[in-house]
C-alpha cells in the first residue's frame, strides 16, 4: 500500500462512519511518519483502522471497505475495521499519533501510530509477519531500539509478556 491508497481510506471510513478521525494501527500506520517509506514496509493490501466515534464503526467499516468488498475488488486495497483494544499501545500513544490530512483525505483525518508505538503493538502481537516487519524498520533505521524497549515498559503487559517481547526484540537484534 502506499500513502495515498491509505488516503483513500482515511476519506472513504470518514465518509462511511460520518467520524472526522480515522485511527491507523496495522503496519501502514508506518505511512503517516514515512510517506516515502521503504517498499518492503509497505507489502500488506489492508490498513487496520477504528474510530474514536463510536465501536460499532468498525463493522460499517468492514461491511463497506473491508475484505472482499466491492472496494477492495474495484482497487486491490481494503481497510479492515478493529476495536481500539485490538493492540496493546504504551502510555500516551494517543498524545504522538501522526496526523495524516491534505484533499486526498476529504473530510477525513487519519490518525497514525507513531513508529515506535507500532513497533511496540508489533512486539506484543507477536506474529512472525510482524518480526519481518520490525526487523525492517531497524534495518532502515526509522527506529531507535532503545526507545522500543522504554515503550514496552510503558505497555500494560504483564511481567511475562513484558520479558517475552524484550527476549524478542533482544533476538532481532535490537537490544
Amino acid at each position: 500500500m502506499q500513502r495515498p491508497q491509505l488516503e483513500h481510506i482515511i476519506r472513504a471510513a470518514a465518509g462511511i462512519t460520518g467520524a472526522t478521525e480515522i485511527v491507523v494501527i496495522g503496519s501502514q500506520a508506518v505511512l503517516g511518519q514515512f510517506p516515502e517509506a521503504p517498499a518492503d514496509l509497505l507489502v500488506s493490501i489492508e490498513a487496520d483502522v477504528f474510530t474514536f466515534r463510536n465501536p460499532a464503526d468498525a463493522e460499517l467499516i468492514d461491511g463497506s471497505i473491508g475484505e472482499g468488498s466491492p472496494f477492495h475488488q474495484t482497487f486491490g486495497y481494503y481497510a479492515h475495521g478493529v476495536a481500539e483494544e485490538t493492540a496493546i499501545l504504551p502510555a500516551g500513544w494517543k498524545d504522538r499519533l501522526v496526523v495524516v490530512r491534505n484533499a486526498n483525505t476529504g473530510n477525513g483525518c487519519g490518525l497514525c501510530l507513531e513508529v515506535h508505538d507500532l513497533a511496540v503493538a508489533k512486539l506484543a502481537a507477536g506474529r512472525e509477519k510482524d518480526f519481518l516487519f520490525i526487523t525492517g524498520l531497524m534495518q532502515h533505521k526509522l527506529v531507535d531500539p532503545a526507545l522500543i524497549e522504554s515503550r514496552l515498559r510503558q505497555a500494560a503487559l504483564s511481567d511475562e509478556r513484558l520479558e517475552l517481547a524484550l527476549a524478542r526484540l533482544k533476538r532481532l537484534g535490537a537490544i
